[in-house]
């Protein structure tokens, strides 16, 4: 995507968001992984706007991502859930995958939840595993953030806490009290669009990461730019390659994901409840 650098990228699509909600002020995004597009269906009193209606947004080509925004109630508090990503395997840009929530920002929404489908690294992970990001390891070696400074954001943000201690704290709180389960560790982000390989995995371990995935890490480096809390949970979708033993798939990572949906919706729920 390229863009006029006087004008915000942000502008039109946050203008068009705008007319669209009216009234409505969402307090939170919602950034739905690959299979967890199903949590959108829960809201309350739901209103919907196709990216194709977006200005800038492009289209998802992936499936499990459905390509629309969706404004609603849950757990009592109005939401604007994000049901498709922009991945930078599709060939977009880290700019272009960090739109969104940088678009939600300049809404005034302050707060990201984020999910995502990963592959389980730590030994003791199994598919359908939901684990809390307390870090990341950005091995997609591109950040949102090259270029001119966009707006307010920080031309050099901290990132020593890139995923909310308040939030993680409300979402352990939320889990036990639920009898959810839910593992907290280290993901790493690739470019994709291949699974990594045995040997991938293997350094990937040795370097601290407990899932692996390809999206959420350009969108929390934004999104700390702009000073908004974020947290994100992996649904651990599958063992990663040489962990397991089966041939990894895109069908399986939706399959997987379906299976605990409802124990994400009710974690969500609890969060969204509380901040």
């Amino acid at each position: 995507m390229t863009h006029d650098p006087t004008v915000p990228p942000t502008d039109a699509p946050a203008a068009r968001i705008r007319s669209w909600l009216r009234e409505r002020k969402p307090l939170a995004l919602l950034v739905l992984g690959s299979g967890s597009g199903e949590l959108a269906e829960s809201l309350a009193n739901p209103i919907r706007l196709p990216y194709a209606e977006i200005p800038g947004f492009p289209v998802p080509t992936v499936e499990g991502h459905k390509g629309e925004l969706v404004c609603g109630a849950l757990g009592g508090k109005e939401v604007l859930a994000q049901s498709g990503r922009f991945h930078m395997y599709e060939g977009h840009d880290a700019a272009t995958a960090a739109l969104a929530i940088r678009t939600a920002a300049a809404l005034g929404i302050r707060a990201a939840l984020l999910t995502n489908a990963a592959g389980g690294i730590r030994r003791t992970f199994r598919p359908g595993t939901l684990m809390l990001l307390a870090d990341h390891i950005n091995l997609q070696f591109r950040s949102p953030l090259i270029g001119p400074v966009q707006g307010s954001e920080d031309r050099f943000p901290d990132m020593s806490e890139p995923y909310s201690e308040r939030l993680r704290a409300i979402a352990r709180e939320v889990a036990r009290e639920r009898g959810i389960g839910l593992e907290e560790g280290v993901y790493a982000g690739l470019l994709g669009p291949s699974y990594e390989t045995p040997a991938e995995v293997r350094m990937l371990e040795r370097l601290g990461a407990d899932t692996v995935g390809m999206s959420t890490v350009p969108e929390v480096i934004a999104g700390r730019a702009l000073g908004m809390e974020c947290l994100a949970v992996s649904v651990v979708t599958n063992l990663a390659s040489g962990i397991g033993h089966e041939t990894l798939s895109h069908a399986e990572v939706m399959d997987v994901a379906n299976t605990v949906r409802t124990q994400l919706a009710r974690l969500m729920t609890g969060i969204i409840e509380r901040i």
